[in-house]
């Protein structure tokens, strides 16, 4: 059963960010989780820092540097926003403190001091501060979120692709993918059912059916980056919605 569907009991099975949460990062499984989430998220964190105009040798480096912290972190997790619950805003914040304690490191060199250890505790959110103004502080919060829906729409749909492979009907797949999202299609159904040797029918009790398994595996997804099961219908929406505000 994959990670998100509810079991005979009625609640939703543990995930990935819970089991990290819970633990506080002290165990090997919690480490585990956490180097899998920081992993498959790496390509948000790394655009967040492309976009605040860094070029990407260097947010290459930030991003590296950042979950070198991040994974050897243990405790850190002590601040984590309990009532948000979400992996990606307690990353996001976490990325936020460690560029500010990195300038403030920076400039302290400038003037001859100290050795650098930055924290990634991430209580209090709002005041966070960053080396770019509020206002671009808030796109690049934005962005970072557009960045980190499209990850999550991309890992499904590889999965999905994976699965229809492994069926043996990735072409079904390559013919309609283009039906599985909210664009404009410009290519007729009856066309993709000529190319399949189907009926128009068929074709579009297919795209239903691979609507609902890419719909079911984007929630999976989500379920291991949110802290409550109650929150991935939540979370998918607000997804949906700057996946919406980014085109």
């Amino acid at each position: 059963m994959a990670l998100g569907e509810k079991g005979s009991s009625g609640n939703f099975r543990t995930t990935r960010w819970t089991i990290v949460q819970r633990s506080k990062g002290e165990c090997e499984e919690a480490r585990v989780a956490l180097g899998d989430l920081c992993e498959a998220y790496w390509e948000p964190v790394f655009l967040f820092l492309r976009s605040s105009g860094r070029n990407d040798d260097e947010s290459r480096e930030l991003a590296q540097s950042f979950f070198e912290k991040v994974l050897s972190a243990g405790g850190g997790f002590g601040g984590a926003d309990q009532e948000r619950g979400k992996f990606r805003s307690y990353l996001l914040g976490a990325l936020k403190n460690f560029l500010s304690e990195r300038r403030r490191y920076e400039t302290r060199e400038k003037r001859g001091s100290g050795a650098y250890h930055a924290s990634i505790e991430t209580g209090g959110f709002d005041g966070m501060a960053m080396e770019i103004g509020d206002d671009a502080a808030d796109l690049a919060g934005i962005y970072f979120d557009q960045q980190w829906a499209q990850t999550v729409l991309v890992r499904a749909t590889k999965m999905m692709q994976r699965e229809y492979e492994e069926k043996g009907k990735g072409k079904q797949l390559e013919v309609l993918m283009p039906w599985l999202s909210s664009g404009r299609v410009e290519k007729a159904q009856s066309e993709a059912a000529r190319e399949l040797g189907l009926r128009v029918g068929a074709v579009k009790v297919l795209i239903h059916r691979m609507r609902q398994r890419l719909g079911e595996l984007i929630r999976g997804e989500v379920a291991q980056t949110v802290n409550d099961g109650a929150d991935i219908d939540e979370e998918v929406r607000y997804l949906i919605e700057v996946i919406g505000s980014g085109k």
